[in-house]
């Protein structure tokens, strides 16, 4: 009887084992060749590296600390362009009779053991801090101002804190005034308020009895006759610079000085679209009329400081302060307090504005405004 499947015949070589059947055969190459692609792989991976891990500060720019400094340098116009900083720290130290420009906002910049030179800083979101340095001319807008073993310093300054000196003698102070076409970008990048300067409340920490170690610099004061514009052969002699009040970035405030008249008024703009030029335009309109800028802020509000603040005008008002930060004049002159009660009328009637209703009551909204705002920043 036969069947389905008939045997395959053996045939010996007398040379050879024995012939395997075509299933371990079949067996035989798949061991074999899997042991290969495993012996294959294993010299794939001991030949080629596993490529390292990229992160996301592995792909940022290569940075050259050269780029962020300047040293040792003398009798030279020096300095960055815009966008070469770009919100990093800034050196500058061991210059000599050097014209120094950053026309950039930065993190941080020192200026160390640097005499007479003269340096123009661009917005800085912290801290400005000269050592051991003599004869410096300077404007600098900061958050923090601080100087330390200084001798003979001109300061145009823009500050959000109080300025401190330490260890410092002949410091002379006055309201920053500048302009260069990126500069208000430059603040907004910083994070510093055009409005909030803190020029003129300076914290000597180490004060000599019987001696000043600070005082203002006249109002008369120019900056570009203490800082001039960049020589036309420098890298910097297409920026255009403009140091005049009424073109200044930052409003010219009197500041600590002496008040001309004992009448001042409080305007108040509170957020929108408009608040920067609005607060600009309230400032032609009152120096066209010969009335004076003391001071400014800008503060954010919540409901209680509105009642505290503004009194009996305070509901009102509610609304508009959580639109955003308030922005708060005080102009002095005889007169002003009505004049400001017409320009609010007449120029800003679409606006929503406080302003001081009478004489009387006008120094009372100054001072509670102006000590609740510098509670508010820590002065």
């Amino acid at each position: 009887m036969g069947c389905f499947f008939s045997k395959k015949s053996r045939r010996k070589s007398p040379d050879k084992e024995p012939a395997l059947s075509d299933i371990e055969e079949d067996a035989t190459n798949n061991i074999t060749a899997t042991s290969t692609d495993v012996n294959a792989t294993e010299i794939s991976t001991n030949n080629t590296e596993e490529a390292p891990k990229q992160y996301s500060w592995d792909k940022r720019p290569k940075v050259d600390p050269k780029d962020f400094m300047l040293t040792g340098l003398k009798d030279v116009t020096v300095g960055r362009s815009p966008g070469k900083l770009n919100g990093q720290q800034f050196v500058i130290q061991e210059c000599e009779n050097c014209n120094i420009y950053v026309f950039d906002h930065s993190a941080t910049i020192t200026i160390d053991d640097c005499v007479n030179c003269r340096i123009m800083l661009g917005p800085v979101k912290g801290s400005v801090f000269f050592r051991d340095c003599k004869d410096i001319k300077c404007v600098v807008a900061c958050q923090q101002f601080r100087t330390r073993d200084c001798k003979k310093m001109d300061v145009f300054l823009c500050c959000a804190t109080q300025p401190i000196i330490e260890s410092s003698t002949g410091m002379k102070f006055a309201c920053y005034q500048y302009y260069y076409p990126d500069l208000a970008f430059h603040f907004k990048d910083a994070g510093l308020s055009i409005f909030n300067n803190n020029w003129s409340n300076i914290h000597d920490f180490t004060p000599v009895s019987g001696e000043t170690n600070w005082s203002l610099l006249s109002e008369e004061a120019a900056v570009l006759d203490y800082i001039p514009v960049p020589d036309l052969e420098s890298e910097f002699k297409s920026i255009r610079i403009l140091a005049e009040a009424s073109r200044s970035i930052v409003p010219l405030t009197k500041g600590g000085r002496r008040k001309g008249s004992d009448e001042s008024c409080l305007f108040v703009f509170f957020a929108g679209d408009y608040t920067t030029a609005n607060a600009r335009k309230l400032i032609d309109e009152a120096n066209a009329k010969s009335f004076v800028l003391v001071q400014t802020k800008e503060v954010s509000m919540r409901p209680e400081d509105v009642h505290r603040v503004f009194g009996d005008s305070a509901d009102g008002l509610l609304e508009f302060i959580a639109k955003g930060a308030v922005v708060a004049l005080e102009l002095n002159g005889d007169g002003v307090v009505e004049a400001c009660r017409n320009i609010a009328n007449d120029v800003f009637s679409g606006t929503k504005v406080f302003v001081s209703e009478n004489k009387d009551s006008a120094s009372r909204d100054v001072d509670n405004f102006f000590n609740f705002a510098d509670m508010q920043m820590g002065l």
